[in-house]
């Protein structure tokens, strides 16, 4: 344990580094503090990871506070391990990405100091057992990464967001003190193992604390109705943030939640239906927006929300199989769970990735602004495509296996033949089915309107090649990833599945965990024969044009060769039949002139997707507070006569105060 924490320090060092470096030098030392750290960090969680509980690390130090516990079992090394990998990418690439900042004025310095205190505390939380220590370190983890959303604080719209994501990261923190209070105060320690004693001998006390601290939790994750900072501070950030703040940070939520679970032992049955309501609401709420935003990180955004609700799904589905004691249910939810938030954060940093390097070469996220940047940015264009058939799930990709878990978890759910399962679970799989196709629009339509077709502004138009190799080589990673753990899902399955057993101890979920292996190594077998017939289809078409001599050429159009911009689909208009099919379900503005007359001026047809919870809920409460408080506004007059009596005031009552504690 001594050499995961001086790993982590590792990291703590590297931002610190940092702020002797130049700025043409900060991200290398960044890299380099940080890879040294995650090396010695990542041989530790790995350990405890591979050999589970057999060589389970632990450390313990006494604070007035109580005892700072760090102990790594499956799930806490899980994360780490996730954390430390993903982190890296996220670092090697974010080195190459921000070199367009250099000597311009945009706090690279503060930006690495922040890095540095965000990835520790990150990689910290999963580990600690004890309620104080964890909120401190939660607090560092979401004051650094508010420092991190706000890099680009001259503009309004980022200093926006970033406030937003600090006020509701706090009210987050709000509901987790309140859920640890009362553990404590009941359980006489902030311990989490006191906690779990607490908890299971008493049913209603663990459903109210863990509506409590889902509540905290799911807000940090996403979940609908608490995902209101997410799609705005995603936007804001830097790609590489976005990245590692939707494939890492939003999962620190989910890992909250499942240890809470694990603290219950058996969660009732009331608790697994409203993980599993909310779960598939916010699976849907989050593509149904995803699918109509033009802005490629805020679609991005909104697809995150959509993936949190299906690893949701998966939990519910897992905590289901254990209410009603079927074992392969539950090992398939939680595996599927586990599985896909893996394969989530993977795919997820790649598109952000992409869309970073889409920015970074025409300063616009506005897709209906892009267009044929797959000719000029070949890499990109293509890793964007990997990624995207990969969140649709598509075979024989990642994003397929982790979805087909939990599909199988709901199928097997049909043989516990109660009539709430029999009802319920043919609905969340009809669900998924849907949002499932709901992903394949949103990405056609982020692929197409981006990278096929002509350019539709200056922006793209004059575009000159792809980003740096140094930009690329992480992408590539991210896909040979997403290719692989599609092909030979075989090879985490054991560690997954070894985590998801820790939720099934008592209904043997180790004998179960040899089934769903089995089952996907028959998996891996079709996948690898579709790969290959697809193979062998191209390479017999390549060997047909090759005989035949036939020359390439666009497709006829009927011999009209003048096409503009103007005459392909837009973001608005391929989306349009979706969004006017769902109208009452998406807030939509339209605005439009129509062209008339005999010499027609130039018309236009401009429609808005608003968030309808935050239009309806939201923004409310907001101007009650705002009405609430500018009564109050007279206090800031602006004297400073006024000021220093405030100050006078308040010294006065603080010594009256002292006076009366001290001598009553």
């Amino acid at each position: 344990m001594y050499l995961f924490l001086i790993g982590v320090c590792f990291i703590l060092l590297g931002g610190i580094a940092s702020i002797l470096a130049r700025d043409e030098r900060k991200g290398f030392v960044f890299l380099l503090f940080y890879g040294t750290g995650a090396f010695v960090s990542l041989a530790i969680s790995l350990r405890s990871l591979i050999f589970s509980y057999r060589y389970g690390c632990s450390f313990e130090m006494g604070f007035p506070a109580g005892t700072l516990s760090l102990v790594f079992d499956p799930l806490s090394a899980f994360f780490v391990t996730l954390i430390i990998v993903m982190g890296f990418i996220g670092v090697l690439y974010g080195a190459s990405y921000l070199k367009s900042y250099h000597n311009k004025g945009y706090g690279l310095t503060s930006h690495y100091l922040f890095l540095g205190i965000f990835f520790s505390s990150l990689i910290l939380l999963p580990v600690i057992r004890n309620a104080f220590f964890f909120i401190i370190v939660w607090e560092f983890m979401s004051l650094s990464s508010f420092f991190l959303v706000i890099f680009e604080s001259k503009k309004r719209e980022v200093l926006s967001a970033g406030i937003n994501y600090l006020v509701t990261m706090h009210i987050s923190v709000a509901f987790l003190i309140i859920g640890f209070v009362i553990l404590s105060s009941i359980s006489g320690s902030y311990n989490f193992s006191s906690f779990e004693s607490v908890l299971k001998g008493n049913r209603y006390l663990a459903d109210a604390v863990f509506v409590i601290l889902f509540l905290g939790f799911g807000i940090k994750a996403g979940f609908v109705p608490f995902h209101f900072w997410l799609p705005k501070a995603h936007p804001a950030a830097p790609s590489h943030i976005s990245g590692v703040m939707s494939g890492l940070m939003i999962k620190i939520g989910i890992y909250g939640i499942l240890r809470v679970i694990l603290m219950i032992e058996k969660p009732s049955f009331e608790m697994a239906y409203f993980l599993l309501v909310i779960s598939v609401f916010t699976m849907l709420y989050g593509i149904f927006n995803a699918s109509a935003q033009k802005d490629i990180k805020r679609l991005l955004a909104y697809s995150s929300i959509e993936n949190i609700g299906i690893i949701g799904i998966g939990i519910s589905v897992g905590m289901l199989g254990i209410v009603y004691e079927n074992g392969t249910v539950a090992v398939l939810g939680f595996a599927g769970a586990l599985f896909h938030l893996l394969n989530h954060a993977i795919f997820k940093e790649l598109l952000f990735f992409c869309a970073g390097s889409v920015y970074s070469k025409t300063h616009t996220r506005n897709s209906e602004k892009l267009g044929g940047l797959i000719k000029k940015m070949p890499y990109t264009g293509s890793l964007f495509l990997l990624g995207s058939m990969s969140i649709c799930a598509l075979p024989p990709l990642n994003g397929f296996i982790s979805e087909f878990l939990i599909f199988m978890g709901l199928l097997n759910g049909l043989k516990i033949h109660i009539m709430n399962i029999l009802i319920i679970f043919p609905i969340v799989m009809a669900a998924l089915a849907f949002a499932g196709t709901m992903a394949m629009l949103t990405f056609t339509k982020a692929f197409g309107i981006t990278f096929l077709g002509m350019p539709r502004s200056q922006e793209a138009e004059h575009v000159e090649g792809d980003v740096s190799p140094e930009m690329i080589a992480p992408k590539v990673i991210l896909g040979i990833m997403i290719i692989l753990l599609g092909l030979l899902p075989q090879a985490v399955l054991p560690v997954i599945t070894n985590v998801a057993t820790q939720f099934c101890t008592q209904i043997n979920g180790y004998i179960l965990s040899y089934f769903v292996m089995n089952m996907l190594w028959t998996l891996s077998i079709c996948l690898f024969g579709l790969l290959l017939v697809i193979l062998f289809a191209c390479g017999l078409k390549e060997l047909y044009l090759k005989r035949k001599n036939v020359q390439k050429y666009k497709t006829w159009d009927c011999g009209y060769q003048a096409g503009n911009t103007r005459m392909q689909y837009s973001s608005s208009s391929y989306s349009s039949l979706f969004t006017d099919t769902f109208e009452n379900a998406l807030h939509k503005k339209t605005s439009q002139r129509t062209p008339n007359g005999v010499f027609p001026q130039r018309g236009y047809l401009k429609f808005k997707i608003y968030d309808n919870l935050e239009l309806y809920i939201l923004k409310p409460i907001v101007k009650v507070i705002n009405n609430f408080f500018s009564k109050f506004i007279w206090i800031q007059s602006g004297k400073t006569q006024i000021y220093i009596l405030y100050g006078f005031l308040f010294l006065i009552l603080s010594i009256g105060g002292l006076f009366f504690f001290t001598y009553r």
